[in-house]
């Protein structure tokens, strides 16, 4: 081996002493920049080995989390669901006879009280007929009168034997139909006098008047569908949502103990608009849907509901005492059910299973698991495990937003107006669930640690 090698170096040296110069720089600078390339390779992969060393260093320090503490709180139950507002009283005001329109005393979209007149038919042809018959009964009570005297004289007669008695018996058959002549004439008038009365159209009952549908001048009958005027009653006023069939129990029982309070809601941003009281609950089932019809009945001062108009329904049916509360976002749903990270005293984040009775988007009810004033991690699961040591940010009871972050392969429990465990069966009418709102809810909290 040695020989070899000392033949290799005797062949190179007579070589390199063949070559130009030109060459031998050429070559010089070849292994140069050879020994270059590999010098810069391995000072690089140290750096990056470094750089990844560093890097599962600072992966193992404390997690940033956000954490809110565990409340005492009252929890008001709702059911929530989305109704139709509608008058609590419709009429189309028709004319009761023909004739022609002379006046409208209304202004389209005015407030008018009950009685107000309306609008008048020229009553020339009806009070005509009224002094026909009022002359007619003032005949027939002069023929009347003229049969009662000469009644009386032929009793004197008759009782002198100076007339036959079937004269005098006559004569009182004759005043006995011209009292009946006279009581039909009555009756006659007060016909005639309501029929004039009606030429006169007043409004039956207290609301507002649409849009005139007949203007004066016209010929208007009372064969006529489309009538005068529409006069709807907005003070107070009804909605009239759906439940599932699955929640009638409770909104009967509830019912039965006292008057339930219901809540109408813009659909945009939650605000109530109005509150009021159910009114009634109908007395059968939609075999079609699967729903039972409810109507509330709200005061509607400020007149923020309208008739034909859409509004989301709460109707508070019970109020959980003095439970257990925390953040929705802290709740998590793992294989093994529902679970929460919990805040020990040495900061590190200890996985608790929770049994979860009711929640909504911002609420959740603990109904075992957890204990106030226990913190739970709301914010910052992405790289949380079970005994990681956390840092916790904004207080100790920084709440967070509902749509917190989560682990992969884990989902929060539950949807806005979620139903208790209890509850009725998926696909009812998902926009009937119960929904809690606790009567203490947690300051907003600061963003998420990224």
């Amino acid at each position: 081996m040695t020989r070899m090698l000392i033949e290799w170096v005797e062949r190179t040296k007579r070589y390199w002493s063949r070559l130009s110069t030109n060459r031998k720089l050429i070559a010089l600078g070849a292994v140069a920049l050879f020994f270059i390339v590999i010098v810069y390779a391995l000072t690089g992969s140290s750096s990056q080995t470094a750089q990844r060393a560093r890097g599962r260093g600072g992966a193992e320090g404390p997690v940033p989390v956000l954490a809110a503490a565990a409340k005492l709180a009252d929890v008001p139950v709702y059911l929530d669901a989305v109704g139709t507002t509608r008058a609590l009283n419709t009429v189309t005001v028709r004319p009761q006879v023909d004739g022609k329109l002379i006046n409208v005393g209304f202004k389209e979209g005015e407030d008018v009280k009950k009685g107000t007149v309306l609008a008048r038919i020229d009553p020339t042809t009806y009070k005509a007929q009224f002094d026909q018959q009022v002359a007619k009964k003032a005949q027939d009570e002069a023929l009347l009168g003229n049969a009662r005297i000469d009644l009386e004289r032929y009793d004197r007669l008759a009782a002198t034997n100076s007339i036959n008695r079937q004269q005098a018996d006559t004569q009182r058959s004759l005043v006995a139909q011209l009292e009946a002549q006279v009581a039909s004439d009555q009756a006659m008038i007060d016909n005639a006098k309501a029929i004039l009365e009606y030429t006169t159209i007043v409004a039956p009952i207290d609301g507002r008047t649409g849009i005139r549908a007949v203007d004066e001048g016209n010929i208007v009958r009372a064969s006529d569908s489309t009538g005068i005027v529409v006069i709807t009653q907005i003070r107070p006023i009804s909605v009239l949502f759906n439940l599932p069939q699955q929640n009638l129990t409770q909104v009967n029982t509830a019912f039965a103990k006292g008057q339930l309070t219901a809540e109408a809601q813009q659909s945009d941003t939650d605000a109530v608009i109005d509150r009021g009281a159910l009114q009634v609950v109908d007395n059968q089932v939609d075999q079609t849907t699967g729903t039972v019809r409810l109507k509330a009945e709200f005061p509607n001062a400020n007149l923020q509901l309208w008739p034909g108009q859409f509004v989301n329904i709460r109707l508070l049916i019970d109020t959980l005492k003095q439970v257990v509360v925390i953040p929705t976002g802290a709740v998590q749903r793992g294989p093994a059910g529902t679970f929460v990270y919990v805040v020990k005293d040495d900061n590190t984040a200890s996985m608790r299973p929770v049994t979860i009775s009711q929640q909504d988007e911002s609420q959740a009810v603990v109904s075992s698991g957890l204990q106030p004033p226990e913190r739970v991690v709301t914010t910052g699961f992405a790289r949380l495990t079970d005994g990681s040591p956390v840092t916790v940010s904004g207080g100790p009871d920084g709440a967070a937003t509902p749509g917190a972050a989560r682990p992969a392969g884990a989902r929060r429990d539950g949807q806005r107006g979620n139903r208790p465990r209890d509850g009725a069966a998926p696909g009812a009418a998902p926009s009937t669930t119960p929904s809690t709102t606790p009567s203490t809810a947690p300051s907003p909290a600061p963003a998420a640690p990224q």
